[in-house]
């Protein structure tokens, strides 16, 4: 059976009046929530979100944590609609939970915003989930470097958040839990004033998980603590006598994509002995066959599972000046392109800000029903930014308007 060892710390940092990151740390489930939105309001969407998910996880199940996630945008929205000293709130959350997948414990990831998840294996730190921010879409593009990337002035700017859209693309992954693993839950406010090596050095280093902690918030202040901190490191320990890294499948799985993120090492070659002629002729023969039926049913396998995501999935995406819906996957799948489904009414142009970069790029549905639901949101946020200009227009005529921005 899997268990963990754990600690947690978060601080406001140097330059901030208030801390808006929340973290959660309950047996078997772990998160960290970046809040946006100024005042307490940032704040409040970071709890809220903590505290829902919380809630919404009554099962060990990735689907059902992608669920909770969901819950809590659909709740955040809400409270910030009803709330006008709320409005605009939203907040980054990324957590993973234990869970079951095939008969067996996986450790379920789940990530909305730019906050991370890293994962410290021998020795070596990763970080397993994706950055949605508007920096990090352009150098996945190929459209600024890593190191442009981390000096960038937008790159505080995300394209994805909770609270911010009635729905929500949440990504997902499964992990499997292997012993001496230690995992790393963070706010930007750790990795934007410390570089991964040495996050991955004071990891390597501090075996008490609330040292490690602490001494990572000390590293983050002393690069300048711009914003506010927050750490959760979780070790995976396990009493069962079982030894995980026995087993041979991969460790890591994009439960949203379905690709794998990490590949198994190879075995290595078996050892021949020296056999009679004949021997050697009957046990090549047999191992021939059974290599050209495994690579066989492994290219059938591949061509299969290539033709059904590339012709059963559907995306949002860009026609022209329109908002479109394309029969496939953004981009094509090897040999199989994306074919025009059906335009909408909704210009480009009209997309609210923060949809913005996912819509160029493609985002995914499970259904042409979805993928119509989706932009009929886009329409409904576009008709109230539009509301409020004219109000806002209207109003100018008698006294000036001023605009809010909020930074996160």
């Amino acid at each position: 059976m899997t268990r963990f060892a754990w600690g947690a710390a978060s601080d406001t940092g140097r330059v901030r009046q208030a801390n808006e990151d929340s973290f959660l740390t309950v047996d078997g489930l772990f998160a960290v929530a970046d809040g946006m939105g100024g005042h307490q309001a940032g704040e409040v969407a970071s709890h809220l979100a903590l505290e829902s998910l919380q809630a919404g996880f009554t099962a060990a199940g990735t689907d059902v944590l992608v669920r909770a996630v969901e819950d809590a945008n659909r709740i955040l929205v809400e409270r910030s609609t009803t709330d006008p000293e709320l409005a605009g709130m939203g907040t980054t959350l990324v957590a993973m939970a234990l869970v079951e997948s095939a008969g067996r414990d996986a450790i379920g990831v789940v990530n909305v915003g730019d906050s991370r998840l890293y994962l410290l294996s021998d020795g070596n730190l990763a970080q397993i989930t994706e950055d949605h921010s508007l920096v990090a879409t352009m150098e996945r593009q190929g459209r600024l470097s890593a190191a442009e990337a981390a000096v960038h002035p937008q790159r505080n700017i995300l394209t994805r958040a909770l609270g911010i859209d009635g729905t929500v693309l949440v990504d997902s992954w499964e992990v499997l839990p292997v012993i001496g693993d230690r995992y790393l839950i963070c706010s930007d406010g750790l990795f934007n004033e410390v570089d991964e090596s040495r996050i991955a050095a004071t990891l390597r280093r501090l075996a008490d998980p609330n040292e490690a902690c602490r001494e990572l918030i000390r590293l983050a202040n002393e690069g300048g603590g711009r914003d506010n901190i927050t750490c959760v490191i979780v070790d995976v320990v396990d009493d069962s006598g079982r030894d995980p890294k026995a087993d041979p499948a991969n460790r890591v799985r994009n439960s949203h994509t379905g690709g794998d993120l990490t590949v198994p090492e190879s075995l290595e070659a078996e050892s021949k002995a020296p056999r009679a002629p004949g021997a050697i002729r009957s046990s090549f023969t047999w191992r021939v066959g059974v290599f050209i039926a495994a690579f066989l049913f492994v290219i059938l396998a591949g061509f299969a599972f290539i033709w059904w995501t590339g012709t059963k999935t559907w995306y949002v995406g860009v026609d022209g000046d329109k908002v479109a819906i394309f029969h496939g996957k953004p981009g094509g799948v090897l040999w199989i392109e994306p074919t025009l489904a059906e335009d909408s009414d909704l210009l480009f142009a009209n997309v609210p800000r923060l949809a913005v970069a996912d819509v160029q790029n493609g985002v995914e549905q499970p259904s042409l029903d979805s993928a119509r639901s989706y932009i009929e949101n886009l329409v409904e946020q576009n008709l109230k930014a539009s509301t409020t200009t004219t109000l806002a227009a209207s109003l100018g005529a008698s006294t000036s308007s001023t605009t809010t921005t909020i930074v996160r």
